[in-house]
């Protein structure tokens, strides 16, 4: 048994033009943030305070969608949410709809361990805060140019931004229109109305906004275990550019976006609504749990299950194995095991 962790800084359609410098810092964070947690698992502290302590560097972080990087609402505000589990009570902590909290993973905390709730949200959840003290900001220190400007180009393309891709409506409705011609031609050949071995037409090449990795920053989590085995995840997200307000998505979601037991722990990224319909967090430690499957196993069929483009994860288990499996683009990711191997990556390396 040996200690193991892994992060994740976000998941979707990053593409492998992505200028150095928006890849670079991500990377260079990564790298930081990771040295961090991989100091304080060999200096023997808890899985649980090694997440937090992981989680609340990454929110400090203003290039990846957590803390002061928060992405926008529709109406120009920030609504952050976070949680954290320990893997082996099962105690968790979870917050939403933040507005002046510079780091939304120590509230969780709070939450799990000073209430007898596991969730609080809004007007309550900053009421805590401010009853327990804990750093606040006025809510401008979040509103920074770069995300100003992402929520100006989500309005102008009159879309809610849920990768890092820059989609609008009309690419989506363009994209749905190919997609029914392309069956339409297979139903005309499949009954002999055409003669597929003969061109039908020349190729038509079809353009689309090219994406630059920057039109969302990504959703930040941490998974670790300790050397006694103890399991623990945390996530932290600013949701999607141009959300409505109250909206709330899969991180702060036990079983969603963040879930730890005794077999695993697992922080996830991607498309918020499609990580909740799947349960995916829950669903790695259900396979793992009735199923018998390795942590790999259980990790990778949940991904492949998943709509494609939409989910991501990172995750450890008891023995101190880590997976960190996507059907995105690319995850910015890295992860570390006593062991010696470590792995700071974005794109696949298959």
């Amino acid at each position: 048994m040996g200690w193991a962790i892994a992060l994740h800084g976000g998941a979707g359609d990053i593409p492998l033009s992505l200028p150095p410098e928006r890849r670079l810092p991500r990377e260079d964070a990564l790298r930081h943030c990771l040295n961090i947690g991989v100091n304080a698992l060999k200096s023997h502290q808890h899985a649980l305070d090694v997440v937090e302590l992981v989680v609340r560097e990454l929110e400090n972080h203003p290039n990846f969608n957590a803390g002061r990087g928060s992405v926008l609402t529709s109406s120009g505000t920030v609504e952050m949410e976070a949680c954290i589990m320990d893997g082996n009570t099962k105690r968790c902590g979870a917050v939403s709809g933040l507005t002046t909290v510079v780091n939304p993973i120590s509230l969780a905390r709070l939450v799990m361990e000073k209430t007898p709730h596991i969730y609080l949200a809004f007007d309550g959840a900053e009421a805590f805060a401010r009853e327990q003290g804990v750093d606040t900001v006025d809510s401008t220190h979040f509103i920074t140019p770069e995300n100003i400007e992402r929520l100006k180009h989500a309005k102008e393309a009159n879309r809610v931004q849920v990768s890092f891709s820059r989609f609008s409506v009309s690419d989506i409705n363009l994209y749905n229109t190919a997609l029914f011609l392309s069956f339409q031609l297979v139903t005309l050949y499949m009954t002999g109305q055409i003669d597929y071995t003969q061109p039908i037409q020349k190729e038509v090449k079809v353009e689309t906004h090219a994406a630059d990795g920057d039109s969302q920053i990504g959703t930040v989590g941490c998974v670790a275990v300790d050397n006694h085995g103890n399991l623990a995840t945390a996530t932290s997200t600013g949701g999607l550019v141009n959300k409505m307000v109250g909206r709330i998505g899969d991180t702060p979601v036990i079983g969603a976006g963040t879930y730890a037991n005794n077999l695993c722990a697992v922080s996830a990224t991607g498309k918020g609504e499609a990580i909740i319909r799947c349960t995916v967090a829950r669903d790695v430690a259900a396979l793992m749990e009735f199923k018998g499957l390795s942590l790999e196993e259980a990790a990778a069929s949940v991904v492949e299950s998943a709509p494609i483009g939409t989910v991501g994860l990172v995750a450890v288990s008891p023995s101190g194995e880590v997976t960190m499996p996507f059907n995105t683009t690319g995850m910015f990711r890295a992860c570390a095991t006593e062991d010696g191997y470590s792995e700071i990556g974005i794109w696949s390396s298959r």
